[in-house]
């Protein structure tokens, strides 16, 4: 099983995303924070995955990408999610500094979401 780690502080999101995940994507196991102080522990290198909220209290998604890649986890692990618009996320967040900026609520990019989880899931039948 892929290891998918959702840090977001709206736990409506973080349970829709949760359900949907599960329903869509049996092969990959989910885990959720809403508070991003206490996710920091959460985020290790064995994750396959960081969805988290650019937009947070405390700690914002790019201190959290700053300390996730210090704890070993590459760019292309890491997606930023966010409410805003695609050209306010791609300002904020630089080409490279993960694998997506992509608005959590758009269907377009929740499509995109959705390849990346098909893309991780396929990899969990290859090991099987």
């Amino acid at each position: 099983m892929h290891k998918v780690l959702i840090i977001d502080d709206d736990p409506l999101f973080l349970k829709l995303i949760t359900q949907q995940i599960g329903e869509g994507w049996p092969n990959l196991s989910v885990f959720t924070c809403n508070n991003s102080v206490q996710s920091l522990r959460q985020i290790t290198p064995d994750l396959d995955l960081l969805l988290v909220d650019l937009e947070m209290p405390k700690l914002d998604g790019t201190k959290l990408i700053a300390y996730a890649i210090a704890r070993g986890l590459h760019r292309s692990q890491i997606i930023v999610l966010s409410a805003r618009e695609a050209d306010y996320l791609h300002k904020q967040i630089p080409l490279g500094q993960c694998l997506a900026v992509l608005n959590k609520h758009e269907a377009k990019q929740k499509a995109v979401l959705a390849m990346i989880f098909d893309a991780l899931e396929k990899k969990s039948e290859k090991k099987t």
